[in-house]
């Protein structure tokens, strides 16, 4: 970990921050909880949507851990520990599993030894770096990762974040080079075209202070995972990626898309 202690700034909303006030969760601020419930008002849906992020991503760790045989997992924008952090869900299905955690958010910072849990068979770490900065992210990573062994890495609701698309494709592309054939990439980003209220409350979000998240077209995020191969049922609305359903309805979409790909030999 970084030996300097960041500094918080709780005068403006932290998007790490209110995504924990819509999980239910106690690691926020009055500025974060004003901003989430400005959302609201505008976009209630978007507390289900925070849900069924987090759904998306339990089910993708389990899938790959336990059908994929992935026993490590590189998991960049972490956020705020909340429930079925990834290392718990990997470990459930593969105790040996080793996850690291990055974030730049000083408050993650704060509240990774909460990260660190592990099953004795295993191991967690966090790292405060940048996401602008995938060669030193990759490197501190492979202190405590085999970087010659599939990873799967997470990017879950971060690359919104990054103004320029290009810029957060070429992240994409930065880091998948630094990790094996047979690694997974893990993407979920909200997305604009179920939703005009949605995009009004991002927008209003947006204006607030805080570091602005930009919804992205379905095909905007497919393309992070261009030259992958896709692992059924692709790239969906996150509520239809392998619904644990018992009926055969499939669930209601939500401006929130997510697919996982493999990194395989020749692309």
């Amino acid at each position: 970990m970084d030996s300097q202690e960041p500094v918080i700034d709780t005068t403006v909303p932290h998007s790490a921050r209110v995504w924990n006030y819509w999980l239910g969760g106690k690691d926020n601020y009055p500025v974060d909880r004003e901003a989430g419930d400005q959302f609201l008002s505008v976009f209630p849906g978007i507390a289900r949507m925070a849900r069924a992020s987090r759904a998306f991503q339990t089910r993708a760790v389990r899938h790959l851990a336990g059908e994929k045989g992935i026993k490590q997992f590189l998991d960049v924008g972490t956020g705020l520990p909340t429930v079925n952090n990834t290392h718990e869900v990997a470990q459930s299905v593969v105790p040996e599993a080793r996850i690291v955690y990055v974030d730049n958010d000083p408050l993650v910072l704060t509240h990774a030894r909460a990260l660190l849990t592990s099953a004795p068979e295993g191991r967690t770490q966090y790292i405060h770096a940048d996401l602008y900065e995938p060669e030193k992210i990759l490197e501190q990573a492979g202190e405590f990762l085999d970087l010659e062994q599939p990873v799967g890495l997470m990017l879950l609701g971060i690359l919104g974040h990054v103004q320029q698309y290009q810029d957060a494709v070429s992240i994409v592309r930065r880091l998948l080079a630094g990790l094996p054939t047979g690694s997974y990439l893990t993407i979920s980003e909200g997305s604009n075209v179920h939703s005009t209220e949605n995009v009004e409350a991002q927008d209003e979000y947006n204006e607030s202070g805080a570091v602005p998240y930009l919804p992205r077209s379905p095909e905007q995020i497919g393309g992070y995972l261009e030259g992958l191969e896709l692992v059924e049922p692709g790239l969906v609305s996150v509520t239809r990626w392998r619904p644990e359903v018992t009926s055969e309805a499939l669930p209601a979409e939500v401006d929130q898309y997510g697919g996982v790909g493999q990194k395989v030999e020749g692309k």
